[in-house]
Order: structure tokens, then sequence, then C-alpha cells
């Protein structure tokens, strides 16, 4: 009974076009709540980050990332729903991230939203996080549409996506071993910086020599758009431990400078042969990545000379937050998309196959 309240709901506000939603994100180790009205427009976005507490690992620990969401969940969405100036009443659907991820944080928000859908009758929108991603530059690019070619890097995620229309994902071309934030991660780890891996690399590098060292993958003279990140962060691991064992100063910012330059050189390279090969003439960046200070000045030259438009959002749009998800969610809406309540959440899968379910 609940499915068919919801799709004769959902096919008024597809006639309407106009939908207000409340929109959930629990991928990682952020737990975000947002209400987004027509995919664009922000009423609230609401982020409750996780890295203090997980900091003293070294990285994201998944089961207290679960327990965490357990208990941030609630107050965050009372507090979006407070800031958006509204109620459970204005909300005409829920949206929430059905992955990939971290299946227990996932699970956290999929269950709430299914039972806050369910008792309130209104349409529950699953999302693909990638897809959130993507459409981070549509709230920040009010004038942005399709089609365009997206680079999304994430930290579990480095994707090159041909994006046809709002709902229509092509891949391109993936990593086919670490993402590039993953990896970013792995050599800040190596080099005793910290956690957040992406931020402290970036922060050091400007300190750095960025041809000190000469990292290279076979990868980045294939005709082809995938990428390969593990090699270059095994050579990094290799070339400090080499430096200890001969009680060397280890050089952290030229290493680190060189390292960052030899990802950003392949990610912004395979995205402008993506463009130049299908004819598109745009370029959206996307995932915490996106956040990076050297692949924003890198794209943002190559695309000039290339004569490429180029989009990219601010870094709070750059992290996993829920304002995404809720224009995702408006989109896949519009698109006649809708879930059930037998709703489940997945770790992976790409954003081309979520289309094809």
């Amino acid at each position: 009974m609940y499915y068919e309240i919801a799709k004769e709901k959902a096919k008024n506000l597809i006639e309407k076009g106009s939908a207000v939603l409340l929109a959930i994100e629990s991928s990682c180790d952020e737990t975000s709540a947002a209400v987004v009205k027509d995919g664009r427009i922000v009423l609230s976005n609401v982020i409750s980050t996780q890295i203090p507490v997980h900091k003293k690992y070294g990285g994201v620990v998944p089961e207290i990332a679960s327990r965490s969401h357990v208990t941030a969940l609630v107050p965050v969405v009372e507090e979006a729903l407070e800031k958006a100036n509204c109620t459970l009443d204005d909300i005409d659907a829920i949206a929430v991230t059905q992955g990939p991820g971290l299946i227990g944080a996932l699970l956290t928000a999929v269950n709430y939203a299914k039972g806050l859908a369910f008792a309130r009758s209104i349409p529950l929108v699953a999302v693909h996080h990638i897809q959130g991603h993507i459409c981070s530059n549509l709230i920040e690019f009010p004038q942005l549409t399709p089609p365009f070619i997206a680079l999304a890097v994430s930290g579990g995620h480095s994707h090159i996506l041909k994006v046809s229309d709002y709902c229509d994902f092509t891949l391109m071309g993936a990593t086919r071993d670490d993402a590039a934030g993953e990896a970013f991660d792995k050599v800040a780890r190596v080099l005793g910086l910290g956690y957040p891996g992406g931020v402290k690399i970036d922060e050091l590098s400007k300190q750095g020599n960025i041809d000190a060292y000469r990292f290279s993958t076979h990868l980045e003279k294939e005709d082809n758009y995938d990428f390969s990140f593990s090699g270059i962060k095994t050579a990094v691991v290799n070339l400090v431990h080499n430096l200890e064992q001969k009680n060397q100063e280890i050089p952290k910012a030229d290493i680190a400078a060189s390292f960052q330059a030899t990802v950003v050189r392949m990610l912004v390279d395979k995205a402008i042969k993506a463009a130049k090969d299908v004819g598109y003439k745009k370029i959206v960046l996307a995932g915490g990545v996106a956040a990076n200070s050297r692949l924003r000045e890198e794209i943002t030259r190559m695309c000039r000379q290339a004569q490429i438009e180029l989009y990219y959002p601010s870094p709070v749009l750059c992290t996993d937050n829920a304002a995404m998800i809720g224009s995702a969610g408006f989109y896949t809406l519009m698109n006649g998309n809708i879930a059930d309540i037998n709703l489940n959440a997945f770790a992976t899968g790409g954003l081309d196959e979520f289309y094809r379910k």
C-alpha cells in the first residue's frame, strides 16, 4: 500500500516539476542532513563530522563510524529542518545515499529514511553517492546543465564519467587499484603527517619541489581513461624506507609535492583527453579530492588551454554532505525512480549500473 501511495505522490511531483526533499548522507564518517528545493536551492545543509574521533586511529574505523551515525542522525535531521524553517509537513520526499560506502554506516541512514518515508507516506529516493558529488556542481552553478565530462575523485573513487543527462551516465575510466584519495591517505601515513591525509599532503606540498622526484605509471601513456595509483604509492613507500635504512633525512615536502604532482597530472590529462574524444566542452570536478589546490590549479590551466569550461564546487560541497544528495535525489525523482520499503544499502557499485537496475 505504501509504495502505491508514494508512486502517486511522485507522479504529482513530476507533473509539477518541483519538490522539497529532505536528504540524508551517512556513507562514511560524516552524518549530514539537508533540505533542498528543486535540486538547486539549499535551504539547509548540516554536517556532523567524525574526523576528531577517527584521527587517533589514522583512518576511519567502520564500527565506530556506524555507532556515531546512530547517535548523530536524529539531531542532525532536526537541525536541518529547523535551519530550513520547515517541518516534516513541508517535505515532499526523502532522499538517502544507498551506496557505495561503508555498509554499516549506510544502513543507519537507509533504515531511518525508510521509516520516515513510510510514516509520512511520501516517496523514498535512493541516491548513488558519486551522482551526489557530481550534483554538488549543480548547486554551485545554477546555469550548469549536461552534457559534460565528470572527474569524480575521492577517498574511495576515481572515475571519469560521460554525463549525457541528469540521470544518464557512462563510465569511461576508473582506477584499476587504489583511489586517488586512498593513495593520499596512505602516503600521508608513511610520511607521518596524520589523518586526513589529503589535506596534509596538499598543505605540505606548497613547501616542496614538484620536480624533486619522478614518480610515474605505465597507464599515463596508454590510450585509455583509466588510472593506477598503487604503484606510485608503493614507490613513495619504498623511497621513504630506503632513506630511513640509510639514516638519511626524509625530505617530506619534496616527496609530498612530487607525489601530488604525479597524481594530479594523471587525473587532469585523462579528463582532458576524455572531453576532447567525445567532443564535450565542459568538465566538472567532484569529490573530496576536488578540494585539492594543486588539482584545481592544474585543471584550470589545462582547461583554459583546451578551451573547455571548468566547474568545481566550494570546499564544503566537496566533502560528503546531504545537500548534494538532495540535488541528485531531485533529478532521480523527476526521472521517475523511487524506491520501495525493501530498499537495502550496497557497499560497491558503479553509477552507470545504478540506473540500469
